[in-house]
């Protein structure tokens, strides 16, 4: 009797444990479909993971620098020019946040930190030739000096017809209106064509305000020679026509 009881014992446990495995697993198959059930966020991307978000991340950057210029030498006209900037800001953050982009990144004087990079490797390249001329220079008579043409960083002072900021990218300002430009290096009249080298469209827009770039093309002026879903033009022919 005493060994049947034993038995009977010995046979409860092992069911107990074994109702204790099944229900283990079946928690942990619950939690593995619920975990998986659970939809993931899509991940945010900054401008160097997206030609599209880098383009916004410019724009915004040179009108936030366009209002930090205004606020340190202001004129009469400086509050109207910042609340139209600060709208444009705005603006480009929706679109960031549609286009699945850090919103409020700012690609600040992207523009100029790569212009800079180039004439430092263009001086490093060039250094070693022009101090040998000027040593081959100083043993020979001293010639009248001769007035340099006016190079692509002259800005307003280039001629008709002349390309002009060599190398730079294009973005677009997100401001309306009828197509048109904005400039740092050319005033408000001017005439400059704008080609985008990987699709071959231009425009030719007058220049109607100051920006912190060589040229910012507004909404209008963008889309005549943007790619689809781009906002940036890498490769750009810039040339002042009038």
């Amino acid at each position: 009797m005493s060994r049947r009881r034993k038995l009977g014992t010995k046979k409860k446990v092992a069911l107990l444990v074994s109702a204790a495995a099944v229900a283990g697993g079946g928690a942990f198959a619950m939690a593995a479909t619920s975990n998986a059930a659970q939809p993931q966020s899509p991940r945010t991307l900054s401008a160097p993971d997206s030609t599209v978000c880098q383009g916004l991340a410019t724009a915004l950057g040179n009108n936030q620098k366009f209002i930090d210029g205004q606020k340190a030498k202001p004129d009469a006209q400086s509050a109207a020019r910042i609340a139209n900037r600060e709208a444009v800001i705005e603006q480009i953050k929706v679109q960031q946040k549609a286009a699945g982009c850090t919103v409020g990144e700012s690609a600040q004087d992207s523009q100029g930190a790569q212009n800079g990079r180039q004439a430092g490797q263009q001086g490093g390249q060039q250094g070693g030739q022009q101090a040998g001329q000027q040593g081959g220079d100083a043993q020979q008579t001293a010639q009248p000096s001769q007035t340099a043409p006016a190079g692509n960083g002259g800005g307003g002072a280039a001629a008709s017809g002349q390309q002009v900021c060599k190398g730079s990218t294009v973005t677009l300002s997100g401001e309306g209106g009828a197509p048109a430009a904005s400039s740092s290096q050319f005033p408000a009249g001017t005439t400059l064509k704008v080609t985008n080298l990987d699709n071959n469209k231009s425009t030719t827009v007058k220049v109607t305000s100051v920006s912190g770039s060589c040229v910012l093309l507004n909404n209008a002026a963008f889309e005549q020679v943007r790619e689809p879903g781009k906002f940036l033009i890498r490769r750009a022919v810039i040339e002042k026509v009038g």
